[in-house]
């Protein structure tokens, strides 16, 4: 049984305030995107291992039995006892980006077996199970448009279509790290909220709708914010990096043409339609 573990973009991430346990609130909207992973599960007739995972593609740091598809299977296995699995996982997302590839690999690992072993899991069930391997893990389940707030994993439905909309992502080769981002952030309210700035036309997005963490990463990554920077003068109508970075995107008006591709050599590029 095979699956595609898409991206999500983060449109718009205004860092409210700090808690008391040390996080910080926010608000965003997650929105899926088509770049995608494929990742393939099937019992296997191991019996010393659990589980034989095989990874394929980008590399992925860290030892196998810590990512994220394992840990989902480890945590329905608790439960459910299940049979041993081998599983392929071919990396096409990069890591360290602010898109989510690890957490939707989990969510769709989660969903795989609900599927695969007849679990009978509700979407419901499966997303408490999610936000327990991360934050924005459990956006992966129902995989639709979201407001997100409290530490990102507090959901809302939201009506959003940019269906039409042509997108394009660059990753720079740069990891910015989440301590680092959060390193001269100023938690605030924004003049415009997310959920009331995401209403407006896209036209509009370029003054209203902020990723704080812009202001504390460019500085320390000017090529980061120099990405952004071409998006617009290339034609974006829309461009912002999504989450902590180090990706950037830019939408693209419907019928409008996306440049050819970023001039430097190393980078990651991804071009498709919403």
């Amino acid at each position: 049984m095979i699956a595609f573990p898409n991206i999500k973009i983060n449109l718009g991430l205004s860092i409210t305030g700090k808690r008391p346990d040390g996080y910080h609130n926010l608000e965003t909207v997650f929105y899926p995107v088509a770049l995608e992973d494929a990742l393939e599960i099937r019992t296997s007739s191991e019996t010393e291992n659990k589980i034989t995972l095989h990874q394929y593609g980008m590399e992925i740091a860290g030892n196998p039995e810590d990512n994220l598809v394992a840990k989902a299977y480890s945590l329905l296995d608790k439960e459910f006892h299940l049979p041993p699995v081998e599983i392929h996982l071919y990396k096409h997302i990069p890591s360290g980006a602010g898109l989510g590839g690890g957490s939707s690999d989990a969510a769709f690992m989660l969903k795989l077996l609900n599927d695969h072993f007849q679990l009978e899991l509700s979407e419901e069930q499966l997303e408490v199970y999610a936000a327990t391997l991360g934050a924005d893990c459990a956006f992966f389940i129902k995989n639709k448009p979201t407001y997100a707030e409290g530490i990102g994993n507090l959901f809302s439905p939201i009506e959003l279509s940019l269906s039409g909309y042509q997108i394009m992502i660059v990753k720079p080769n740069v990891f910015v790290s989440t301590r680092e981002a959060f390193s001269n952030i100023h938690p605030h309210r924004p003049e415009y909220p997310v959920k009331e700035a995401i209403l407006r036309p896209v036209a509009e997005w370029k003054d209203i709708l902020i990723n704080d963490f812009e202001a504390s990463v460019f500085p320390q990554h000017p090529v980061i914010g120099e990405i952004k920077r071409k998006l617009y003068h290339q034609g974006a109508t829309y461009a912002s990096m999504s989450g902590s970075g180090s990706s950037v995107f830019g939408l693209f008006a419907p019928g409008t043409s996306l440049p050819e591709t970023m001039e430097e050599s190393d980078v990651f590029c991804f071009k498709g339609k919403l």
